[in-house]
């Protein structure tokens, strides 16, 4: 049997309708998992359902993360959605608990790092100016700036470099790196790029967009294959 991996909904208030990037459900087919994207609600008995069903999860982007989670007033722009935060929260707690694997992409990054205790950069541009271009313009599968890998980081080890091109696309970032979470890779300008969870038996998390480059991208293809098969 090949292990489900339930996929976070992306949400479309405007539309007031869930959607999904095609690359997220693509890379994990690629990887020999099913993917199930997830309804969006809050309510504890289905979600304890869902964590019970699935064998892995994958935290996608979207909205931001809400800075009342990390007891900060949210800037001009800043764009959330509550009952994501709090449907994930949830999600991750069990996934923790139960020990099945997580792979967060970023928004991902930025929602596990909160949730386990961290904190944000609510606003690259204004909060860490830099020369480092985080927020690109199409096509997104291109990489844009580079990022250099923690040596001996379980990342090395899976795409056995200690730099990587990657794309990108986010306005916020890790600011201060929570409790229990390893860096794993980090931008020129100091930005934290990819974490994990040693003591989990499988949580990464990465800032860039491996599901908008796994075709055209072997490294991107590799991160979503040591996630699927974590869950087996």
């Amino acid at each position: 049997m090949k292990p489900i991996i339930g996929v976070m909904p992306l949400w479309d208030e405007e539309r007031n309708s869930i959607w999904m990037i095609p690359g997220y459900m693509d890379a994990i087919i690629r990887a020999g998992g099913v993917p199930v994207i997830l309804p969006l609600c809050k309510d504890e008995t289905i979600l304890e359902q869902l964590v019970e069903t699935c064998d892995g999860f994958l935290f996608t982007g979207g909205q931001d993360v809400s800075p009342v989670l990390y007891d900060e007033k949210a800037l001009e722009g800043v764009i959330t959605c509550e009952i994501r935060d709090m449907m994930e929260g949830s999600i991750l707690r069990k996934a923790i608990d139960q020990d099945k694997p997580v792979l967060g992409i970023c928004r991902g990054i930025q929602f596990i790092n909160i949730f386990l205790g961290g904190t944000l950069y609510q606003d690259i541009p204004s909060e860490h100016p830099s020369d480092v271009e985080h927020h690109q313009h199409p096509p997104y599968d291109v990489p844009i700036h580079e990022v250099e890998i923690v040596r001996g980081s379980p990342l090395e080890a899976c795409i056995n470099k200690d730099h990587l091109m990657v794309n990108s696309y986010h306005h916020q970032a890790i600011k201060k790196v929570a409790q229990g979470l390893n860096v794993m890779a980090v931008s020129a300008d100091g930005l934290v790029e990819a974490v994990c969870m040693p003591e989990h038996k499988f949580l990464w998390a990465v800032q860039w967009h491996p599901e908008l480059s796994y075709k055209v991208d072997s490294d991107s293809q590799k991160i979503f294959n040591v996630f699927v098969e974590a869950a087996i």
